[in-house]
């Protein structure tokens, strides 16, 4: 059994008006935009966990075994 779904032209133009209230409510430009704001929210918030900075904490170690060799190398 086929339904038709008529929608009276009323109720088409509410849907119309509707939407573009809806589109002139969205802040962001771009789905793009959006995503960035809303990865900036979340990391804000602690979802993606604490930062690592690895290369950091390497660089600093390799600076500091350096550091020793060169006093090692000092005093011998």
């Amino acid at each position: 059994m086929a339904r038709s779904f008529a929608v009276s032209q009323s109720e088409s133009l509410a849907l119309e008006a509707n939407a573009a209230g809806a589109a002139w409510a969205c802040a962001f430009s771009s789905s793009a935009e959006y995503d960035a704001a809303l990865i900036a929210e979340r990391r804000a918030a602690g979802v993606y966990g604490p930062k690592r900075r690895r290369r950091q904490m390497l660089v600093s170690a390799a600076a500091m075994a350096a550091a020793l060799a060169v006093i090692v190398l000092l005093i011998v």
